[in-house]
């Protein structure tokens, strides 16, 4: 049995039934890292004395019978969550040392039920970035093909689960950074409602923006991961007081293949797209025929200030990215350049230093759209545009309970095709930014593989806190699409 190709629900039951050990299922996923990481990159760091130790407490508590859906199931970490004792880089120099003192709540929450976290994963420094080829350590490749990008910035985590080196995998979202790396990766990435998942401890790129969600082999493991993370949580002022569903039973609620009742709209404004690649649209166009074929009606809808989201959230989102980062100056933790004469020499040595080309670029972008004189010009009118994208939203609901839309314009591009125009960088955000600057959740689910054999998901969004329906759409599209090609072949 190879046991590194689990998922979550089915490790789940082995583990249950005493026929694997988490101790054996954790050597597994650490052999196979140990064996193919150097060449794919997806790690940071790898804690395997902590997770040989978890492992081993998760098959004392199954031996007595206290166990959870996810004692002894071994799960990778974006290296932008703290975890209390393990280094958190966020795959910046600036804090190459940083060892928190706490535990982000998602990680405390996986803590409490015994998974085993068997280490951090590689990304664009500071999350700022749709290729993780802005780490300041490694570059992440594409474990279906090691020329080209696994997307970002989650590109570790994504392509540590499409490698299979862990059972699943938490990445964060700010403008797609689950979904688009999911899809390029070919595997199941959600990002849910702002507000559905405590950020406490997530280390901030834009705050009003950062949402941390599952990234997982299939549907039904991310329903899982998903009634774990969720909820209020009292440190967390942006988090939710709302009850949390069982988002399991959602994949219940998928009877004979069909989703029989469900309209998904599609909007005009995305197939008006400039640049989307054929083999994108061809999948795309099939996966609407499979959701007819369940019983979703497909109508059109209208999106109108779609044209304005790009440009508004690289207002926002540098911005707040400015006003986040300015912590990081060299004084109480992380890097500091001690060669300075005095402390503003200091700061401007450590920030240079510290920062890489693309952190520095959106912090010079938002703090000059914030100082005197350029705020109401520029941070103030982005942010009416983002209330007149989200009353697109709440009218397009109105007519129909998914929006469909390919999850990027492209599959994978190629390791270094985009580092030199951050402008095409930015533009292969443009299906995904809408769903953060509206605060509604998105799901990428595998749609199918280009001509180059690369994989392409399909993006579905549904009102706010309906992750149910988004889930269900998704299981049942995974259900009747049924690729037989899953997960790449690693040499």
């Amino acid at each position: 049995m190879d046991l590194h190709a689990l998922t979550m629900a089915n490790a789940h039951k082995l583990l249950a039934r005493g026929k694997i050990s988490s101790v054996e299922l954790t050597s597994a996923f650490l052999d196979r890292i140990e064996g193919h990481d150097d060449r794919i990159e997806a790690f940071i760091t790898v804690d395997k004395p902590g997770a040989l130790a978890q492992a081993a407490k998760a098959d004392e508590l199954i031996a007595k019978g206290l166990q959870s859906p996810f004692t002894g199931i071994p799960i990778a970490l974006k290296d932008l969550l703290c975890t209390q004792g393990v280094k958190t880089t966020c795959a910046s120099k600036i804090l190459d040392n940083f060892i928190p003192q706490y535990d982000a709540t998602v990680v405390a929450k996986l803590k409490a039920e015994q998974a085993v976290l068997i280490g951090k994963t590689n990304l664009d420094e500071f999350a700022m970035g749709s290729s993780t080829e802005n780490s300041a350590f490694k570059v992440t490749r594409n474990p279906w093909n090691l020329d080209h990008v696994p997307g970002g910035s989650s590109g570790g985590s994504a392509a540590a689960v499409a490698a299979q080196f862990c059972c699943g995998a938490l990445g964060t979202d700010t403008g797609g950074s689950i979904r688009q790396p999911a899809s390029h990766c070919g595997v199941v990435g959600l990002k849910p409602t702002y507000g559905r998942v405590s950020r406490f401890g997530l280390v901030s790129y834009a705050s009003s923006l950062d949402q941390i969600g599952p990234i997982t082999r299939d549907v039904a493991d991310a329903a899982m991961m998903m009634n774990l993370i969720c909820g209020n949580d009292p440190k967390d002022s942006t988090s939710a007081r709302m009850d949390v569903p069982n988002f399991t039973l959602a994949l219940q609620q998928v009877e004979s293949k069909s989703l029989r009742g469900m309209k998904a709209g599609i909007p005009k404004e995305y197939l008006d797209v400039e640049g989307i690649d054929p083999d994108v649209l061809v999948l795309f166009d099939r996966a609407k025929k499979v959701l007819e074929g369940l019983g979703v009606e497909i109508v059109e809808i209208s999106l109108p200030h779609t044209e304005y989201v790009v440009a508004a959230y690289y207002i926002i989102a540098p911005c707040e990215a400015s006003s986040n980062l300015a912590r990081f100056d060299g004084v109480r933790y992380g890097f500091r350049e001690h060669a300075s004469q005095d402390i503003i020499e200091m700061y401007k040595k450590t920030k240079s230093k510290g920062f890489g080309p693309e952190v520095q670029r959106r912090i010079i972008i938002g703090t000059y759209a914030l100082s005197a004189g350029y705020y109401d010009a520029y941070y103030g009118r982005a942010s009416q545009v983002r209330t007149l994208i989200m009353e697109d939203f709440t009218k397009a609901f109105d007519q129909c309970d998914l929006i469909l839309s390919p999850v990027a314009p492209t599959p994978a591009f190629k390791i270094g095709e985009n580092t030199g125009d951050p402008l095409t960088m930015y533009l292969s955000d443009i299906f995904t930014l809408s769903a953060n600057m509206a605060g509604v959740p998105g799901i990428s689910v595998p749609a199918g593989f280009s001509s180059l054999g690369l994989p392409v998901g399909i993006q579905m969004m549904a009102k706010r806190f309906d992750e149910m329906s988004l889930l269900r759409a998704g299981f049942g599209f995974e259900r009747a699409l049924d690729l037989k090609t899953r997960f790449p072949v690693l040499s």
